[in-house]
């Protein structure tokens, strides 16, 4: 490792030690728990991210709230499975259950990218190692701890357990999985922000309940037996979908299933799911409302160290918390509903937004650490401009049961104002050791348009775009219109690529008007569901158009618990049932993703062939002219005295006459206007 590195983290750690002792933790060993002079443990917590004791990272929030209800609480980070198994009987048996994670995200993604091929960082590990974190690791974790503990319940939480809690199609074995209850063997499993249900489930063991007789809390899912009598309740009306064996001989059956199940996950008043499995039936519980600002306040507020635990120091920076380490979450949620996107299927679609005053709190912690340097990475969310966005007449929410807010069309109820979080960014600035705060979160830049938020303050709008842009963003913003594709695009549940344009226009004009020299970096995605490799040849030739040469790009990778997942297991939609075409083969991948780089060399040969193919030779015109072309990158155009002007791209053509390229193929749209 870096000496550079090495040298920062033991200055960084020998200042924090003065004020902070290794009891500032939650006790990982057994040394620590006698350190506390505890006799005994009341939940041990079992994770696969190494530990780091700050607000962003799930297991140190559950296990601070555990322990503000009074528990005695340990965690087991990243045990090993490779030896005697020793370090999971090493913190001997809790008083009321285990707890078990994959960590902050599914194992799968973190140990294999979009082509199964093995990753070689994990972001949540020392050092980027890898090898700490087994494949399937919350089930993996779980089946051990049912051997050495029989009779104590195992309660599964996280990403993982949220996305895996019902039969899905996991990506990388390429089957069709049941409930992750019955492949991990455990007892319950808490899907979502775990925090509401956990208080609920301790209050009731506190009590006396056994754990087995704790079946109807929201947001939990259990697996009954047989001959087990389904709990009554009177509050909550039932439904039941395909079971697990019809799901694997009838893939149309398996598509009908996700229509339910994303719905009830995101309705304020939704019904109890029911599924077979096997010889026993899953039952899923509604979830909790929304976290109150009160609620989300309390679980940021927690007395958290924001720092890895200290057995790390010589192993050296934990990359993931490097990135985070001077964030503020500011909210819970997202109402894109994206449909490859999972953060609606663990965070849900309403936003739970903490006060002000809880922010600028925690703004005051991180800004008075040790080795602060006056710079906030990010001050954000899962989007970052959903901060204090909710419905206007709350009981039209009650009975929604769209999946988006914001598709096809931005809801008329959605109060989509941006005032409060201007107001919020300029409360962070005026903080006297913050020399400036950084916007990292994800922008829904279609919601800055007006032609698109059509409810909102055309006003309010361009303040926050210019606040974000002057004062928050380094040399580039990023954004992710994710394809140009229209039916593409609506398919993902993502606007045209109309007002990608439009939002572009604001930009140039800010970035010309502030004397700024920006740029903006658009997101795509290749290989989506309904996606071929025209659509692909039209992005590139779109957006080297409009002066872009593509980085920021990825393949969609199958997730469980995405719209565009069950698409390219079952070849359904699950709302329409209708068939929908999805590249799948290796071939099919790298020939969609290869348009990306239309610009290097050793593509250009393909593409003149695939586009001639296809009788597309308008778009090869585009991309691969015969006479050479001064072309630039994107910057914003600006008059003849302006520094930009000669970074404009040669064959630049204004936004209202850029085209969405037609030709003799399938598909026709119609020209930009």
């Amino acid at each position: 490792m870096n000496s550079t590195i090495v040298t920062a983290i033991f200055t960084y750690f020998c200042n924090v030690k003065q004020e902070l002792q290794l009891s500032d933790w939650l006790p990982t060993t057994n040394k620590e728990v006698k350190i506390r002079g505890w006799e005994y443990l009341d939940v041990i917590l079992f994770s696969g991210d190494a530990y780091v004791d700050h607000p962003t990272f799930g297991p140190a929030v559950i296990g601070r709230m555990l322990e503000s209800m009074g528990l005695r609480v340990a965690i087991v980070p990243q045990p090993s499975v490779t030896d005697n198994l020793q370090d999971f009987t090493k913190l001997g048996e809790p008083r009321l259950f285990f707890g078990v994670t994959g960590g902050c995200m599914d194992p799968m993604i973190s140990n294999y990218n979009a082509n199964k091929k093995r990753r070689d960082k994990d972001a949540y590990t020392p050092n980027g190692d890898i090898g700490f974190r087994p494949d399937y690791a919350t089930s993996v974790y779980s089946k051990i701890l049912k051997e050495k503990w029989p009779n104590t319940p195992i309660l599964l939480g996280g990403i993982e357990a949220s996305l895996r809690r019902v039969t899905h199609y996991d990506y990388w074995s390429d089957k069709l999985m049941p409930s992750i209850l019955e492949t991990s063997k455990a007892d319950m499993l808490v899907y979502g922000m775990g925090e509401q249900p956990l208080r609920e489930v301790v209050r009731l063991l506190q009590k006396g309940v056994p754990f087995s007789s704790i079946t109807t809390i929201k947001q939990t899912a259990v697996l009954l037996n047989a001959d087990a009598k389904v709990p009554k309740n009177a509050n909550w009306e039932d439904v039941e979908i395909a079971s697990h064996k019809v799901c694997l001989n009838d893939k149309k059956k398996y598509a009908s299933n996700f229509k339910v199940i994303e719905q009830e996950s995101n309705k304020l008043k939704a019904r109890r799911i029911f599924q077979k499995v096997g010889d026993k039936l899953l039952m899923i519980n509604p979830p909790y409302p929304t976290m109150t600002e009160a609620e989300i306040d309390a679980s940021f507020d927690l007395p958290y160290t924001r720092l890895p635990h200290p057995k790390y120091n010589k192993r050296g920076p934990i990359p993931a918390f490097e990135m985070i380490k001077t964030s503020i979450n500011i909210h819970r949620g997202c109402f894109g509903g994206c449909s490859f996107c999972t953060i609606s299927a663990h965070q849900g679609k309403f936003i739970a937004s903490r006060s002000k005053e809880s922010i600028l709190r925690e703004v005051d912690k991180v800004a008075n650490m040790p080795d602060f340097k006056g710079y906030l990475s990010d001050i954000g969310g899962p989007s970052a401009n959903m901060y204090q966005m909710k419905g206007k007449v709350q009981s039209i929410c009650d009975k929604c049961v769209a999946p988006s807010c914001i598709s096809p069309v931005i809801c008329s109820n959605l109060d989509t104002s941006h005032k409060p979080l201007t107001e919020l960014y300029q409360a962070v600035d005026s903080h006297p050791k913050v020399k400036k705060s950084f916007i990292g979160s994800g922008i829904r830049h279609d919601m800055l348009v007006p032609e698109f938020n059509k409810n909102a303050d055309p006003k309010e709008l361009d303040d926050y775009t210019e606040e974000v842009m002057t004062k928050h963003v380094s040399g580039r913003l990023k954004v992710a219109p994710e394809h140009t594709s229209d039916p593409v695009l609506k398919l993902m549940r993502k606007p045209s690529f109309t007002y990608f344009h439009k939002f572009k226009e604001r930009f140039d004009k800010i970035n010309i008007k502030k004397g700024l020299k920006l740029q903006l970096i658009p997101y795509f995605i290749s290989n989506h569901p309904a996606c071929e490799v025209e659509d692909m040849a039209n992005l590139a030739a779109e957006t080297k158009d409009m002066g872009f040469q593509l980085e920021q790009v990825q393949g969609f990778t199958p997730t469980p618990m995405t719209v565009a997942t069950v698409i390219y297991y079952s070849g359904y939609h699950p709302y329409t049932l209708k068939k929908v075409n999805t590249p799948k083969t290796r071939k099919e991948k790298d020939e969609q993703h290869r348009f990306f780089f239309w610009y290097k060399d050793e593509n250009k040969a393909w593409i003149k062939k695939t586009l001639n193919k296809v009788g597309r030779q308008d778009l090869l015109k585009v991309l691969l002219p015969e006479k050479t072309e001064k072309w630039r990158k994107n910057k914003p155009k600006g008059d003849a005295k302006d520094t930009f002007n000669d970074a404009v791209p040669f064959n630049r053509r204004k936004p209202k006459d850029a085209v969405r390229f037609k030709g003799k193929k399938k598909r026709k749209t119609k020209k930009r206007r």
